[in-house]
């Protein structure tokens, strides 16, 4: 995102940020802005409260990590550089869409934030995905988690009434502030293969460096069970299911029962336990492919 002056419309500038505290959550369709909303959200609120943390809540398009995953990272004193440098929890959604994964987006959302609040996080900004149609179940995903998290205000961006169907009840609602914003004039309409592009690099990005992990699966919990297929992209998590890495399978030898991971985690110090995706990554070009 850049931060120049004439890229933030006067009415985002106007926004009366001091004493928010609690969730955040911005909601809209894709290519509207609602990543340049979020940080530049962050950067004020970076100047009004000692803690604050932005989750990454797009796996499909990830900004903080890699894709299949959501992540919520936090500004420590002040600080308001991007990405946040202080704490980060992590959890794996296993899909870079939330459509049949919904219940896993729910649940990495309810404990991030409630990880980073029972840590002192005095504020939260969620940074939605763009999945907003009815037919395909992002309004009641919308809902969910509005009904979940219970935001403090809710930040809507909308095209071409592309979120009516989730404000018109909202604005009754005394449950979350709405607060109904303009799109950003630096937003750009991106297309499949430009997402794929995103998403590949992201990977690349993810997994420089890394090298091999031999793993005996009989001495791990494996969700939800033990179906390892080539270049199947894995999450390694720990007690509490915070992703600690990701892995893509190189080699399975079911004899032994054990994977081979190309994963940038050192060591499985810490795993408790092994949740496989429904995504496949090549590791050389890390182009992904959705499991049937």
């Amino acid at each position: 995102m850049s931060n120049k002056p004439e890229e933030i419309p006067p009415e985002w500038e106007q926004l009366e940020l001091a004493g928010l505290s609690g969730t955040l959550m911005v909601v809209g369709p894709a290519d509207v802005g609602k990543s340049t909303f979020s940080r530049y959200l962050f950067k004020r609120l970076c100047d009004l409260v000692p803690h604050v943390g932005y989750l990454d809540g797009d796996p499909g398009q990830s900004t903080l990590g890699p894709p299949g995953t959501m992540t919520l990272a936090v500004a420590e004193n002040k600080d308001n550089t991007f990405p946040p440098r202080g704490r980060m929890w992590r959890g794996f959604v296993g899909s870079i869409s939330p459509v049949g994964h919904m219940l896993a987006v729910l649940t990495c959302a309810a404990r991030l934030v409630g990880a980073a609040q029972e840590d002192g996080v005095q504020v939260v900004i969620f940074d939605t995905t763009g999945l907003v149609d009815p037919a395909r179940g992002g309004m009641y995903l919308k809902l969910a988690k509005i009904d979940l998290l219970r935001p403090a205000v809710l930040f809507a961006m909308q095209r071409q009434k592309e979120l009516e169907a989730l404000l018109m009840p909202l604005r009754r609602s005394r449950r979350t502030q709405l607060v109904e914003l303009s799109t950003s004039p630096a937003a750009q309409r991106r297309d499949v293969s430009m997402r794929k592009a995103h998403r590949a690099s992201q990977f690349g990005h993810y997994f420089t460096g890394a090298s091999q992990l031999r793993v005996n699966w009989t001495q791990f919990a494996v969700l939800p069970a033990p179906r390892f297929t080539l270049h199947r992209l894995v999450a390694m998590e720990d007690a509490f299911g915070f992703t600690l890495g990701l892995g893509i399978v190189l080699q399975i030898d079911r004899i032994y029962r054990q994977v081979t991971l190309h994963s940038p985690l050192p060591s499985l110090n810490g795993v408790d336990a092994i949740r496989l995706g429904d995504v496949t990554v090549d590791p050389e070009t890390f182009e992904d492919r959705h499991l049937p």
